[in-house]
């Protein structure tokens, strides 16, 4: 049996063996390997396109260890599993309880905030961008619980289309 994955790997030495070790750990096989170094995201993130093949019950276990080992699994025989969802809040962020916004987003099952970043301009309003890492199928979910915190907080929301 083969499955084709696609991990989302840090950029850095070390990270793509770190990633390889399972496979034959676990008794399951490398067929191939992408690794795609150009096209980082602004994480420093870069896709790595994996097909292994084994047993069925090796190949799960590969599944397991790698999530064991945080390696985010966007996509399994073509199916995605993670979405990439990016908004904009405006309005006084920090004022309002920067903190909580994040708690807020982050305690969603399925999704965690991968980057926040916030534009300041002294004491007037500030913009913050945010992108979010979520399981398919949440994104109406997450818009809804940015509509709701900026509505509690007099925020404007600016989701992606």
């Amino acid at each position: 049996m083969r499955i084709n994955l696609v991990l989302e790997l840090l950029d850095s030495p070390g990270q793509l063996v770190k990633a390889l070790a399972p496979v034959s750990t676990l008794g399951a096989n490398l067929v191939t390997v992408i690794h795609k170094r150009d096209y980082k995201n602004e994480n420093g993130m870069v896709p790595v396109q994996l097909t292994i093949e084994g047993e069925h019950e090796e190949l799960k276990n590969v599944v397991n260890r790698f999530e064991e080992l945080g390696f985010t699994i966007i996509e399994i025989d073509g199916v995605v599993k993670k979405e990439k969802i990016t908004t904009i809040l405006f309005g006084h962020i920090v004022d309002r309880d920067l903190r909580d916004t994040m708690d807020r987003i982050n305690e969603l099952d399925g999704v965690v905030i991968s980057a926040f970043d916030i534009k300041l301009n002294g004491e007037e309003k500030s913009t913050a961008l945010i992108n979010i890492e979520a399981d398919v199928g949440l994104k109406q979910k997450v818009f809804d619980r940015i509509a709701e915190i900026a509505g509690e907080k007099e925020l404007l929301v600016i989701n992606e289309v």
